[in-house]
């Protein structure tokens, strides 16, 4: 009997000095950070708050000025923690790196995640990526604290997929020119919130100058204007595809917001004529584009 709880108390003391030395090597691993960039909302939030403007053509965001400075802040915030790397989250065609998602891509401590674009120029999973992400870091106990700018309430179920591994979430926020530009279940979800300010992001954004056109120039017909929207269908068709035609199609005779701006700025560059205040010759732009696609289906 003695040697049986000689045995067991032998036992329960290596198993107490494993136990001993294994919390002594976690307390000398230092915690990791990530920081999580929804890119889309990024961008319309810079754009409104710095270039009074949501549209991407409209301004230049120095990403990698903005990312070193995001990368800055965290280390503030996170002093006795490393970074794990910044994860860059927005929407392409066809998931294909545009020029500039790949100069981010190639920055150093950088992970870019692409979702699609559909034929509004809406970004389609991104949200599912980002969760993707923070459950998988926070299961495999990778990172501790996650960095995570964004205001979709869609990210809510990340958020608490994170946290059921033990993983801290704290929402980074972009300051409002007026109201809230994030959702408030998630703001009621997060371990913490801090929105960075006008100051902070103006050296990171510029607005671009608006195109110079010849005064005087000649003013083209409606038919000159119509073949222009036709052309610009065909390129729309041939980068997008069919898919992007059916989303497209129900809404005619009218077009997304984003893909109206678009043609407009394309048009008048191969034009090299402002088409602003001319609601004619709009109409025959928007007729041409209409027609070709039309044509295709």
């Amino acid at each position: 009997m003695n040697d049986d709880l000689d045995a067991l108390r032998a036992r329960i003391d290596r198993t107490n000095e494993l136990l001993t030395r294994m919390l002594a090597e976690v307390a000398k691993t230092p915690s990791t950070h990530a920081i999580f960039v929804d890119a889309g909302y990024l961008y319309a939030a810079t754009g409104r708050l710095v270039a009074g403007t949501e549209d991407r053509r409209a301004f230049d965001l120095d990403a990698e000025g903005l990312i070193e400075a995001l990368i800055d802040k965290a280390r503030q915030i996170f002093a006795d923690s490393r970074l794990l790397r910044v994860y860059w989250y927005d929407g392409a065609r066809r998931r294909i790196h545009t020029a500039e998602q790949q100069a981010i891509a190639e920055l150093p401590d950088v992970k870019v995640r692409l979702g699609n674009l559909n034929a509004n120029n809406q970004q389609k999973g991104v949200d599912s990526l980002i969760r993707t992400d923070l459950e998988s870091l926070a299961r495999h106990r990778a990172i501790s604290d996650a960095a995570l700018l964004g205001g979709d309430e869609d990210l809510v179920s990340a958020v608490e997929a994170a946290q059921g591994y033990g993983a801290r979430v704290h929402l980074w926020g972009i300051e409002a020119p007026e109201g809230r530009n994030q959702a408030e279940p998630l703001l009621w979800e997060v371990d913490s919130q801090r929105t960075l300010d006008l100051e902070f992001f103006k050296p990171y954004v510029s607005r671009r100058a608006a195109p110079a056109y010849e005064a005087g120039a000649t003013r083209p017909t409606r038919e000159d204007v119509r073949f222009v929207g036709a052309q610009i269908a065909a390129k729309w068709l041939s980068s997008r595809g069919r898919e992007a035609l059916v989303e497209l199609l129900p809404g005619h005779p009218y077009l997304p917001g984003p893909v109206d701006q678009d043609l407009l700025v394309e048009a008048e560059g191969m034009l090299q004529y402002s088409l602003r205040g001319q609601a004619d010759l709009r109409r025959a732009l928007r007729d041409g584009f209409w027609e070709h696609l039309q044509t295709q289906y």
